[in-house]
C-alpha cells in the first residue's frame, strides 16, 4: 500500500508540473507537446488536430492513441473521460455527443483539473465538467455513462482490476468503453522497471498485454476488441538515461514489445447480465 501511494504521489507531481508550465514553454518542453526525446511523456502522442473539438491549448502530448476516434459516441450521450488531463479528449468527446449529452473529465492532479476549467471556460462548453478524484474510486454514481474514454491513463494506475470495476460500475448496462493504453510483450530490463521516470512516462507501469485482456474479460465484460494496435519505440537518447550502449542493443535485438492498443469492451445489457458488479 505504501509503495502505491508513493507511485500516485509521484504521477501527481509529474504531472502537475506539466500542467503548469504555460502554453508556449510546454509546447517547447520535452515534458509537453514538443517533439524532443529526452524525455518520455511526449513520445507516444497521437495527432489531434484533424479531429472534430480539437482544442489546442488542452492538447498537452501525452496520450498514446485516439479513443474517441473509436468510441462510437452518439448525440445526446454521457460520456466519461478517465485521467482527462487538460481536456483534450473531453472536448473531442463533446463535439461527438453534442449540446444534448454530457461529458465528464475525472483526473487525480488539482493543477490538471484547475487548467481544464479553465479552458472549458473559454471555450463555452458548459455540459463539459472535470472532478477531481481517483479512478480507482470514480467520482460518479452507478450506471451513469453511456460511453467511457481514457487515453494512456490506467498504465499509471497500480489497482488496475480495481479501475476496470469501477468502469463496469459507472457504465450504464449495455454501455462500453474504449481505451487506449500501453501494454508489454516480454520483459522490460530491470532498471527501466525501476526508474521512477519511466514509470511516470507510462512505460514501466504497463503489465502484460495478456494479462491487461485478461482483467477486462474477468471483470465481466464481452465483445473485448483491439481497435489499434501500434508499436512504440523508445528513443535511444531516452534509454541511454537506464542502458548502456551494450544492453541497448540487447533490448533492440530480445523479443520484447511494448504497444500502444486501443480496446473497446461492453458491460453487459442489465436482462443478461450476470458477472459480478454489472448490475450494481
Amino acid at each position: 500500500m505504501e509503495k502505491e501511494q508513493q507511485i500516485k504521489d509521484l504521477v501527481k507531481q509529474k504531472y502537475s508540473e506539466i500542467a503548469m508550465q504555460d502554453k508556449a514553454t510546454n509546447q517547447a518542453s520535452c515534458c509537453g507537446s514538443g517533439c524532443c526525446s529526452t524525455e518520455v511523456y511526449n513520445i507516444m502522442s497521437d495527432d489531434y488536430t484533424q479531429l472534430e473539438g480539437y482544442n489546442s491549448d488542452a492538447d498537452l502530448g501525452l496520450g498514446c492513441g485516439l479513443p474517441t476516434q473509436f468510441a462510437a459516441i452518439k448525440k445526446g450521450d454521457v460520456v466519461i473521460d478517465l485521467g482527462s488531463g487538460a481536456g483534450n479528449d473531453a472536448f473531442v468527446a463533446r463535439s461527438e455527443t453534442g449540446e444534448t449529452g454530457k461529458v465528464i473529465g475525472i483526473d487525480f492532479t488539482p493543477a490538471m483539473i484547475d487548467l481544464a476549467r479553465r479552458n472549458a471556460e473559454k471555450a463555452g462548453f458548459h455540459n463539459v465538467e472535470f472532478r477531481q478524484g481517483d479512478i480507482e474510486q470514480i467520482p460518479v454514481t452507478a450506471n451513469t455513462a453511456d460511453v467511457i474514454v481514457s487515453n494512456c491513463v490506467l498504465n499509471l494506475v497500480p489497482n488496475k482490476a480495481g479501475v476496470f470495476k469501477e468502469i463496469l460500475r459507472v457504465l450504464k448496462p449495455g454501455g462500453h468503453f474504449s481505451i487506449s493504453d500501453i501494454v508489454l510483450e516480454g520483459e522490460l530490463p530491470a532498471s527501466i522497471q525501476q526508474a521512477a521516470e519511466m514509470y511516470a512516462g507510462c512505460v514501466s507501469g504497463a503489465i502484460q498485454k495478456e494479462e491487461y485482456l485478461g482483467l477486462i474479460n474477468t471483470t465481466g465484460f464481452t465483445d473485448v476488441t483491439i481497435q489499434q494496435q501500434k508499436a512504440i519505440i523508445i528513443p535511444d537518447d531516452i534509454l541511454s538515461n537506464y542502458l548502456s550502449p551494450e544492453q541497448i542493443a540487447a533490448f533492440r535485438s530480445s523479443p520484447t514489445g511494448i504497444y500502444s492498443i486501443t480496446v473497446y469492451a461492453a458491460k453487459p445489457a442489465e436482462a443478461g447480465c450476470c458477472a459480478p458488479g454489472c448490475c450494481s
